[in-house]
């Protein structure tokens, strides 16, 4: 990819124009060294315009229908006059570097109203299976002026943790109907969530589905609430029939509102920004201890060695660091 100059990245993004933004994106999102200062420079002159938007991670259970959920709610969204920005992550393989990014023919409707973006991003295998740039991706999207953000995660394990870390609200889908519901939630889901909301409330589904709102409102009694002043609700919708998607959009304003009055989301914005800065600078000495031309000379014949049981992974991990801040001759 050759890049533009800065000025037509900042305006294209500025003036939302879709192929703009999407460029801007992919920019971020390169690992070729030649892209990366061009790409601090486009966020630092958009930095002003960001913010604003409210953050919004969703997740689910295998088969919860988040994309379905994510397209009807996102229609509903723009109905009410919001423009929608969605950042997908898809898996990526473990093998080859692959990404599905399937989001945009699952949802068809959304991608193609000029009042949504949506940006499926491979995960690149990093933690969680969050892309390592989806923050600078969000902020992206907030500067070309989408009022509400959507940040979708891959599956129910460590994603959930890393989305949480970067959306001001947490929204977990569940299933009714599936038998021991309770059994199949991890309690740090339940932990972290601002509202569960049961999807498939319709036909044969909505007894099943009231049933286990009052087992998951049980559940969330015994657990103590992340905010003094937010209790998480339980809540049913059908994203099929585009049923209860008012109540929680509601839920997520009124969420904001509360904590935005306590100060508790602007708090919380400014921690996540430290535990990103922190973050990079993980990724960076990582990438910086494998590019070691030292260390890069005895890995191979270390990995082997861990590998056939001939040396303990201490010893080994000990010798690649001495190798790494080993001063060259």
């Amino acid at each position: 990819m050759k890049p533009d100059k800065p000025k037509r990245y900042i305006d294209g993004v500025l003036a939302r124009e879709r192929a703009i933004i999407a460029k801007a994106i992919t920019l971020i999102e390169s690992i070729h060294p030649a892209h990366h200062q061009l790409a601090m420079q486009v966020l630092d002159n958009l930095m002003p315009y960001t913010g604003k938007a409210p953050r919004v991670g969703i997740t689910g259970v295998p088969g919860a229908g988040k994309s379905t959920f994510i397209e009807s709610f996102g229609m509903y969204l723009i109905s009410q006059g919001i423009k929608v920005a969605v950042l997908a992550v898809d898996p990526s393989s473990s093998r080859s570097g692959g990404s599905i990014l399937g989001d945009k023919t699952r949802m068809e409707r959304l991608s193609v109203n000029p009042n949504a973006f949506i940006r499926p991003s491979p995960s690149g295998g990093t933690l969680g299976g969050v892309a390592r740039r989806t923050r600078e991706s969000m902020l992206v999207c907030e500067a070309a002026g989408y009022d509400v953000i959507l940040v979708e995660t891959v599956g129910v394990g460590q994603s959930e943790t890393a989305v949480y870390s970067m959306v001001d609200f947490f929204l977990v889908l569940m299933l009714a109907g599936a038998g021991d519901e309770l059994q199949g939630i991890k309690k740090g889901i339940l932990e972290i969530a601002d509202a569960i909301a049961i999807n498939k409330t319709d036909g044969d589904n909505i007894e099943r589905a009231q049933k286990a709102q009052q087992q998951y409102q049980n559940a969330l009694h015994l657990l103590q609430p992340v905010s003094p002043n937010w209790t998480p609700p339980v809540l049913t919708c059908s994203a099929l029939e585009s049923e209860g998607l008012d109540t929680i959009w509601q839920v997520i304003m009124d969420h904001r509102e509360k904590l935005g009055a306590s100060g508790e989301i602007e708090k919380k914005r400014r921690k996540q920004a430290l535990d990103w800065t922190w973050s990079l600078v993980e990724d960076g000495l990582k990438d910086q201890f494998f590019q070691n031309k030292g260390v890069r000379e005895i890995l191979p014949d270390l990995m082997k060695k861990v590998e056939d049981g001939c040396m303990v992974a201490t010893k080994a991990a000990e010798i690649m660091l001495a190798a790494q801040t080993k001063p060259c001759r």
